[in-house]
């Protein structure tokens, strides 16, 4: 069982930066692949960015590529997504979900999920 718990959720300005955490517990953290997904009022959720096992393989979205960044330290048990330049359309609720071992070819399979963090882009 790994228990997923994100933070660095806010309020900020159209073209600025937040970063988000994403802390998991357990010894195993570097056995499992990472995820990060997002969800706007009132529409589905959507993936935005996934990092291998060994921090090897990255993979995004297109509407966030060149934007975010996604990393991991298994020293820490911590996945980061770094969001730069900010839009009001990434306006949504940020969550990682967590998948040991290989990640799903369309990444939306994932065992685990936190509960999120709010993230609002004002235009």
């Amino acid at each position: 069982q790994v228990q997923l718990v994100e933070s660095g959720g806010g309020l900020v300005q159209a073209g600025g930066s937040l970063r988000l955490s994403c802390a998991a517990s357990g010894r195993t953290f570097s056995w499992y692949g990472m995820a990060w997904f997002r969800q706007a009022p009132g529409k589905e959720r959507e993936f935005v960015a996934a990092i291998s096992w060994s921090g090897g393989n990255t993979y995004y979205a297109d509407s966030v590529k060149g934007r975010f960044t996604i990393s991991r330290d298994n020293a820490k048990n911590t996945v980061y997504l770094q969001m730069n330049s900010l839009k009001p359309e990434d306006t949504a609720i940020y969550s990682c979900a967590a998948r040991i071992g290989a990640l799903p070819p369309d990444f939306y399979d994932m065992a685990y999920w936190g509960k999120g963090t709010l993230v609002t882009v004002s235009s």
